[in-house]
């Protein structure tokens, strides 16, 4: 039996560049891509092997640099990078960018966001469909180990995958950003620097140990592998079954939101039917597809406690950092967290004092208190609408809904509440706060959501006018 032969770190790249390549849209075209360049051990070997690879191979080949500004070092850093791709012939280009002051307290973070959003833009502009990273073996098993230590679920433990697309991290939906040195350690990095002479910078933050990173780095992962030689790759094989897990999972929420899925809200009667497990699985998946950040265990469970529990006729609201999650009629909506108006909170609106203002045939009127625009449009050959003289010589009065309201919308409909007609609509309670009202004298001319009274209208005239409530 012949010896198998352990592939090389070229061979290993090389397969992991092409099936990347392969995958691409534009493959027909000349193909292209970047390396994301730091200047540190692992981004310099990456360069060194796509520089190879596209010299072989005919590939239009980028190197970004991210210029963050932390360091002191970073303007040494940016010319070391230039200068390593100048004696190669590598395309070469940098990005300045600032963290926000809000941002500080987590700075690793912030900077691996905003860095991200620039290798995004920067291969928007040359045109690149392929990012590659220097993340190796050893990078996957901090990843995993983090993930573990923070409570993760499946999703988290899968860890990096070898090319991913990610349009929020990188605001490039085109773009796929690829991982050739995945199943590479480390250890076999630092070899083949060595044997090539790579010249390569370091990044003292790197060696800060208040990064959660960095202490497992020099602190645990030393220890593991004293005891465990070699758990880098069993950690690896970790995170594929719990890929493979995640897919799986992903398949079942897809299917029970399916079912659960109406008029983009999620039926109660078709939750209640799935385990607590399924319930939450779904619910995740939900969340994800609206892009928002994923719920804890604990927040999920609570928000199902209080949305499920909650008396017939309620309307239970539960916050989540991105939205509101709502239920209303039987169904669970995912509202966004509006802002407050003009310094009046949500629950206050109807304690807000009109505003009383004459109109002079403007065909729009701006209303920020109330979170609005007020159009005035003219009424078409067959429809009635306000007189316009008799319009201009009212005192109008805009203002939120306090209670007791009535509208007439035809001549052949029954004069109601303002709460039936909400009801009828199906208009959420949440929604119906932010509605105003508009009336002269105790006439209600228009509600928005609902549409104007017809008591006023008249059919004849060169100027009739239609009332029209725009929120913004």
């Amino acid at each position: 039996m012949k010896k198998q032969q352990i592939p090389t770190l070229t061979s290993t790249f090389e397969q992991a560049v092409a099936a990347a390549l392969a995958q691409q849209a534009n493959a027909a075209a000349a193909p292209r891509m970047a390396v994301a360049l730091s200047g540190g051990l692992d981004s310099s070997a990456l360069l060194h092997l796509a520089h190879a690879y596209a010299q072989a191979h005919g590939v239009a080949l980028y190197a970004f640099h991210i210029h963050h500004g932390i360091s002191a070092n970073a303007d040494a850093w940016l010319s070391h990078c230039e200068q390593a791709c100048a004696a190669l012939g590598v395309t070469f280009e940098a990005r300045r960018v600032q963290l926000a002051d809000q941002q500080k307290s987590g700075t690793e973070a912030a900077a691996r966001k905003v860095r991200y959003a620039a290798l995004g833009a920067l291969c928007a502009a040359h045109g690149v469909p392929l990012l590659l990273t220097a993340h190796h073996l050893d990078d996957q098993a901090e990843t995993v180990l983090l993930q573990l230590l923070r409570g993760s679920g499946p999703a988290g433990l899968s860890g990096m995958d070898a090319a991913n697309a990610a349009p929020e991290l990188l605001a490039n939906p085109g773009l796929v950003m690829a991982r050739p040195l995945l199943p590479a350690s480390r250890k076999q990095l630092s070899a083949y620097v060595a044997e090539h002479g790579i010249a390569h910078i370091n990044d003292e933050s790197n060696d800060d140990p208040r990064f959660a990173r960095n202490a497992l780095r020099h602190k645990v992962m030393p220890a593991l592998a004293e005891a465990f030689p070699g758990f880098q790759e069993r950690f690896a094989r970790s995170a594929q079954h719990a890929q493979s897990a995640q897919r799986l999972l992903t398949e079942l929420a897809q299917q029970d939101l399916a079912l659960c899925l109406v008029d983009d809200c999620i039926d109660i009667a078709q939750l209640r039917l799935l385990s607590l497990d399924r319930s939450y699985n779904m619910l995740r998946h939900w969340f994800g597809t609206r892009n928002l950040r994923m719920p804890s265990a604990a927040w999920l469970s609570e928000m199902l406690a209080q949305l499920l529990e909650a008396r017939d006729g309620a309307q239970p609201l539960v916050t989540h950092p991105d939205c509101h999650v709502r239920r209303h009629r039987d169904r669970l909506h995912i509202t966004p967290k509006l802002a407050d108006l003009e310094g009046t909170r949500e629950d206050e609106f109807d304690k807000t004092p009109g505003t009383t203002f004459s109109w002079n045939g403007e065909t729009e009127l701006a209303f920020p208190a109330y979170g609005g625009v007020l159009h005035f449009d003219p009424a078409g050959e067959d429809e009635a609408g306000l007189d316009g003289d008799w319009l201009r010589g009212q005192q109008l009065l805009i203002e939120f809904r306090k209670g007791g309201e009535r509208l007439k919308p035809a001549h052949n409909r029954p004069t109601r509440g303002l709460k039936y007609h909400y009801q009828a609509l199906d208009i959420p309670a949440w929604e119906r706060s932010r509605l105003p009202v508009l009336s002269a004298g105790k006439q209600v001319l228009f509600a928005a959501g609902v549409g104007m009274d017809c008591n006023q209208l008249v059919g004849e005239g060169a100027s009739r006018w239609r009332l029209r409530w725009q929120a913004v």
